[in-house]
């Protein structure tokens, strides 16, 4: 499992389920596999109380499969359960984009287009992680900017179950074109256009709509 530096006031409920969401995410807590409670306390540093409320936290939105009295387990991957995120995001990140039109002020706009330039750096060398978490990063500020920060934070849990199959799916998807999307969707903000930035949205969450039996093939292992 791969260690996230803990944050300044962090507690360590919030420090390892963070930690446990994102080494889900980056499937280095592969589909399928088994975890400690009493491992994770360890690597992390921390009681086993915190990681057990963590992982009882993760269980609701079933991306992870406690098991009384053994070890649990990180649940093979679900269409179903990524079908279900992905509609989710689709209905309200579209909305978010429109508000944006009307509600993104010059310094929102610089800060967007600050993450942008750090992403194409990255795109380069193609670095996964650090594009994956400042792609994160871009869409939080669109939720930020249209003053909906707190559903960005209650739909995190639910959206690994998207973001796993984004992981699996980064390879496959050219991701230039990804940080482009970006690069446009800024602009119909700037333009204060919604009807472009709904499409633009729209057509960027659906980059990552590869073909299941694709994927399955290639992974056949992380399906269920």
């Amino acid at each position: 499992m791969k260690l996230l530096e803990r944050l300044p006031r962090e507690s360590g409920g919030e420090y390892a389920l963070r930690t446990i969401k994102e080494n889900i995410i980056s499937l280095e807590l592969a589909p399928g596999s088994q975890i400690s409670e009493n491992e994770l306390a360890a690597e992390m540093g921390l009681s086993r109380t915190p990681v057990r409320e963590a992982l009882m936290e993760l269980s609701k939105v079933k991306i992870v499969d406690i098991q009384p009295q053994k070890k649990s387990t990180i649940p093979l991957i679900d269409y179903d359960m990524v079908e279900e995120s992905r509609f989710m995001r689709d209905l309200l990140e579209c909305a978010v984009a429109e508000l944006d039109c009307e509600m993104a002020a010059p310094s929102d706009l610089k800060r967007l287009s600050e993450n942008i330039r750090l992403q194409s750096l990255y795109l380069d060398d193609f670095y996964t992680g650090q594009l994956m978490a400042l792609d994160n990063q871009f869409h939080g500020m669109l939720f930020d900017i249209a003053k909906k920060s707190q559903v960005y934070a209650l739909i995190q849990n639910i959206s690994i179950h998207f973001d796993r199959v984004r992981t699996l799916a980064l390879s496959s998807v050219k991701s230039g074109k990804i940080v482009q999307d970006h690069v446009d969707l800024v602009d119909a903000i700037r333009r204060k256009d919604p009807k472009s930035a709904r499409e633009l949205m729209a057509l960027h969450l659906n980059r990552y709509d590869l073909d299941p039996a694709a994927l399955r093939a290639a992974y056949p292992q992380y399906f269920k």
